[in-house]
């Protein structure tokens, strides 16, 4: 039975599939295929989780006009619920770390969400203050660090869109920051749906502090949305043949500046995928291998971050 969506433009309900282009920002290096997640509605791939996660509860009858939905996050995912619960007729509490963006916070005001900001403890906080907001509110927790919805909407939406528009339908290897895992997890587990084998790679952003006496390296939070794995969505041990890279953050900041400078109005998870990509196909993978990795957001949300310094 088709659930009944409010009749104001519920857009979100049907999205339509986003390019998948091949980019090179230097004649010898290998091309990658990157899928242009930033044209998504709120502007960044979480619309997916959104949508996905949103619908579902709709249709099970978990959700109605007027509830309230609360989810932890650090500005990409609230942005899409925001404009996923105002089409619903929703009201959306965004809890975040007071660290975010000041333009994200604009968004997810502009789209009617309200904004929830923890002080100290990080996106860690952040999850525990959603339980005790939602049990005091009888409110919906999307959970997007532990609902294995969030990866089903890329296994059933992103990579079969892949798989239908890269030349030959095949692809050979995935490459993806982590945040919640669902997007690396959910395009290897939908690509693998469609018969290819894939390598996943995960693109792990460090920064370098060196000192006379030594050289230290450490997770970076300079990207923002890629965490030091908090998921339980995303289980290194139990991937196999995963390939974890090491991208110093200054480096994934240059990429970034250069594939704004080439077209492409993405944001640092970008030039970090992106970089990641490129190292997999000229030190892992075989010659000619199809690689595909996402550009997650647009840069406008970046604007008061050190990418624009």
């Amino acid at each position: 039975m088709t659930p009944h969506f409010p009749s104001r433009n519920f857009y979100i309900n049907s999205l339509a599939p986003t390019p998948l282009v091949s980019v090179q920002l230097d004649a010898a290096d290998p091309p990658i295929w990157c899928k242009l997640e930033f044209l998504n509605p709120s502007g960044s791939t979480k619309d997916r989780i959104a949508r996905y996660i949103l619908e579902k509860a709709w249709r099970e009858g978990r959700l109605r006009p007027g509830d309230v939905v609360i989810e932890a996050s650090s500005g990409s995912t609230s942005i899409a619920m925001a404009l996923a619960s105002a089409q619903l007729g929703l009201r959306f509490i965004a809890v975040m770390p007071a660290t975010v963006s000041s333009e994200r916070l604009h968004m997810i005001r502009g789209f009617g969400g309200e904004t929830h900001l923890i002080s100290s403890g990080g996106i860690h906080e952040a999850i525990r203050e959603t339980e005790r907001l939602a049990a005091e509110l009888n409110a919906f927790l999307p959970r997007q660090f532990a609902n294995p919805d969030n990866a089903r909407a890329h296994q059933h939406g992103t990579a079969r869109e892949v798989l239908d528009q890269i030349p030959g339908g095949a692809v050979d290897a995935v490459v993806s920051g982590v945040g919640t895992g669902g997007t690396l997890v959910g395009l290897m587990e939908g690509c693998r749906d469609g018969g290819c084998p894939v390598t996943p790679v995960l693109a792990r952003p460090v920064h370098i502090t060196s000192t006379p006496e030594v050289e230290c390296c450490s997770f970076s939070s300079k990207i923002p949305g890629v965490m030091d794995c908090i998921s339980s969505i995303f289980q290194p041990e139990s991937i196999p043949n995963l390939i974890s890279l090491e991208i110093r953050d200054d480096e994934a900041l240059a990429t970034t500046r250069r594939l704004i400078a080439a077209g492409f109005p993405v944001g640092p998870s970008s030039g970090l995928n992106f970089t990641a990509a490129l190292r997999a196909a000229r030190e892992h993978l075989p010659p000619e291998a199809a690689i595909v990795t996402v550009f997650p957001d647009r840069m406008e949300r970046y604007f008061s971050t050190g990418l624009f310094d």
